[in-house]
């Protein structure tokens, strides 16, 4: 009973410190996104860049210059693990093999963060500093600027100009993500993370054994980890090593930080497009998901069937006792409906219901609130499609905020929302068709399942978080699932930058007596509506298979 007011308590508090923050940090992001003034450290970077930061881009141009980007991004992270044995000891390990490293690079560049090595013994202090870190960086102000680009489609007229991809990038990283990092991190730090560049050091156990203890730049990797819901951890244990989340508050400011951005873009929505109903509109609906999702798990984890779950209230297994099932839950919860993958339990231990609701948040499209920017693009896409189809159902052309929904519109929507489940599907797919890929799961049946459609579920949705149970560091896994996340994140950037600049082209449309409010509670629970309807349709066969029939075993 006292675990569960205590989670009741944690709950409550990480809603209101989510709310209280909502209005100021989405009203910042939002002027640093619209300011014409650079500053002076911009400056050098525009000029050491060769970036003309007047010039604006075309939906193409801003998609080449993000492919780009990224690609260099890839390249340079590859080539970084291959040589970091050169760096020395404990700031160089061992080089990491062509295929562990590629899919390293590919989940690092796109904010997937999925981890096929063990991180304390795989890399050294060089590349967790200059090379996963950065990307921690980048990656998450990549998804923040298409955000952004696609907003201004929808507040531009007759232009094809959706803005400086090199500008957006510039200002997210240093005026919102680095001091909110360097904040963090002190505040993680005075929590008892582990800030240093010690040398690894063996104890004797009192059984007489050894075990080796590794120090480490680890706050200031933790703060941009949740922050920009990156999710690789510094350990393979990731948030349920006590270096990297030592105490019940740090946990609570964990999950605060992989949440605080996402629920706040609704606001720079609203401000942006000049009407803030329409962002309290689509943070209600992030909300609503939300709150649905941590209360389903709450339930499903707190069941107790057996006699060991019965002795201690709830299903335990797999959790941290620092922090008890429901801290577990919400954090477990939270990490899945972003992209952010940080653990603090292991869902593979979770119960069937509960491994199914992990699973379920990242099949949402981790809208709610989703990923830094791609949790918000995410619900935008949505909610195209959803006065689209409001629009057929009272038989007029679909506007949304003063654009009218098209084919061309409806087209980039729809493929967005086709690629992911397509991914992951036909992914899980053939490595379940393939005896080789079935060896590597340490479960059968159902469970066996579960493990590997999780495994391509976070992939294709860039989550990173990995369900435990199957042996992901082999050639095929490497490689394909690599393949998947890269897939999986430009696609979709690919789509969306397309929908907003068709948008952008489009002479405003003023609302008439037929146009559908975006802002109501009727067009709230028709966005939430369709975004569940369009996730069971697609993926419910599938968690039929699965975690389904395990827990109506």
């Amino acid at each position: 009973m006292n675990d569960t007011w205590a989670g009741i308590i944690f709950l409550g508090t990480l809603i209101g410190a989510l709310v209280l923050v909502h209005k100021p940090l989405g009203d910042y992001m939002a002027r640093a996104v619209m300011g014409k003034r650079h500053l002076a450290v911009e400056k050098g970077v525009y000029k050491l860049g060769g970036i003309d930061s007047e010039a604006d881009q075309t939906w193409s141009g801003y998609l080449r210059s993000v492919l780009a980007f990224s690609f260099v991004g890839v390249l340079f992270l590859y080539l970084f693990l291959r040589i970091q044995q050169h760096f020395g000891h404990p700031y160089g390990v061992p080089t990491m093999a062509a295929g562990q490293a590629f899919n390293t690079a590919a989940s690092f560049v796109t904010n997937t963060n999925w981890q096929s090595y063990s991180g304390e013994s795989a890399l050294g202090y060089v590349v967790q500093m200059a090379g996963l870190a950065v990307q921690n960086f980048v990656s998450a102000a990549v998804g923040i600027a298409v955000a952004i680009a696609l907003v201004r489609g929808f507040t531009r007229h007759k232009t094809d100009r959706l803005g400086n991809f090199w500008v957006d990038l510039t200002r997210i990283s240093l005026r919102v993500l680095l001091p909110l990092s360097i904040l963090f991190a002190i505040i993680f730090v005075g929590g008892g993370m582990i800030e240093n560049f010690h040398h690894y050091v063996t104890y004797k156990t009192i059984n007489g054994g050894s075990q080796t203890l590794t120090g480490g730049p680890v706050a200031s990797q933790e703060a941009i980890k949740e922050l920009g819901t990156n999710g690789g951890g510094f350990y393979n244990a990731n948030s349920a090593h006590p270096f990297e989340n030592p105490t019940t508050w740090t946990n609570w400011l964990e999950i605060f930080l992989l949440l605080c951005i996402s629920f706040s873009l609704p606001r720079t929505f609203g401000v942006m497009v000049g009407d803030k109903r329409q962002g309290r509109a689509i943070v209600a609906v992030m909300a609503t998901l939300a709150i649905l999702s941590v209360g389903a798990m709450l339930v499903v984890q707190g069941m107790h069937h057996g006699t060991v779950p019965t002795s201690v209230g709830a299903s335990a297994e797999g959790t941290e006792q620092r922090f008890g099932v429901p801290d577990s839950a919400i954090f477990a919860t939270g990490t899945t409906l972003t992209s952010t993958g940080a653990v603090n339990s292991f869902h593979d231990s979770y119960t069937s219901l509960g491994g199914a609701m992990t699973l379920l948040n990242m099949m949402l499209g981790e809208v709610a609130p989703g990923g830094t920017g791609s949790g918000l693009y995410g619900i935008l896409v949505l909610a195209v499609l959803t006065v689209f189809v409001a629009g057929l159902m009272v038989g007029r052309t679909p506007e949304y905020l003063g654009k009218k929904l098209g084919g061309r519109e409806v087209k980039f929507a729809s493929l967005y929302l086709l690629t992911t489940p397509a991914l992951v599907l036909v992914g899980t797919a053939v490595a379940m068709a393939l005896p080789g890929e079935r060896a590597s799961m340490l479960n059968s049946g159902p469970h066996g399942l579960s493990e590997v459609l999780y495994a391509f579920t976070s992939a294709g949705n860039n989550n990173g978080s990995a369900f435990a149970g199957i042996s992901v560091n082999t050639t095929f896994y490497n490689g394909v699932l690599g393949v998947i996340m890269l897939l999986g994140r430009f696609l979709p950037i690919v789509f969306v930058l397309g929908l907003a600049g068709s948008l952008a082209r489009q002479k405003p449309v003023p609302a008439s007596e037929g146009t559908l409010p975006t802002h109501r509670l009727l067009f709230v629970g028709m966005l939430t509506g369709v975004t569940i309807i369009v996730v069971a349709l697609t993926y419910f066969p599938a968690l039929a298979l699965g975690p389904l029939a395990e827990g109506l075993h």
